[in-house]
């Protein structure tokens, strides 16, 4: 239960919190993409005192965790409803 904790629930809260904290989806991303496996490496200290997973572990599922928090990221904001102007302006 806590892998899945870990790995799949607190990288959709990080992409949560980075879109409530930062209204903007550059920054809301960047957030996610720099927070998300400083989180995880965090949860891997406080989780194993003992040190038998390294930082090597939460380096190896980043992309993971990364990839999960920028997917929340990116459907929290939707897609744009803003039109663009055509290049032809009318013509």
């Amino acid at each position: 239960m806590k892998p899945l904790l870990v790995l799949i629930f607190l990288p959709v809260l990080i992409g949560v919190v980075a879109t409530v904290l930062f209204h903007g989806i550059r920054s809301a991303s960047f957030a996610a993409t720099i927070g998300a496996p400083t989180v995880v490496y965090l949860c891997f200290k406080a989780l194993d005192p003992d040190g038998t997973w390294s930082w090597l572990a939460a380096l190896l599922v980043a992309p993971l965790v990364i990839s999960m928090a920028l997917v929340t990221v990116l459907l929290w904001f939707g897609r744009s409803r803003v039109r663009k102007r055509s290049s032809w302006n009318g013509a």
